[in-house]
């Protein structure tokens, strides 16, 4: 099993979520987080003031996921995430040893 996390623009979850439904995902864990990469925050006019956003509201989806079904959900966060501009986000992909689902304690891959 796989740990998929990415990083994502806010616009885009609606459509990531129903490519990611239409491949068979049917879990997933939603944060709202801030933060910045190269773009280093931006500039913004409020009242005729200029300010300087530090950190940029950003989507987090994370996931655990079959080893088999890991390269159509990449496929999935990183064509309908791209907006071709600076910010677009990221996807980390981690190791998952173990997994328990609380109520049944089924493990491994039917407990995702």
């Amino acid at each position: 099993m796989k740990k998929i996390e990415a990083i994502i623009k806010p616009f885009k979850l609606d459509e990531i979520r129903d490519a990611l439904e239409g491949i068979g995902i049917r879990g997933m864990t939603i944060s709202e987080v801030k933060g910045f990469g190269r773009q280093k925050g931006h500039a913004e006019l409020y009242r005729g003031a200029e300010y300087t956003v530090d950190y940029v509201p950003k989507i987090k989806i994370e996931m655990v996921v079959p080893d088999n079904t890991v390269p159509d959900v990449v496929n999935v966060l990183e064509t309908k995430g791209r907006t071709g501009r600076i910010g677009d986000g990221k996807i980390f992909i981690y190791a998952v040893e173990e997994a328990v689902r609380i109520r049944t304690g089924q493990r491994g891959e039917e407990a995702v």
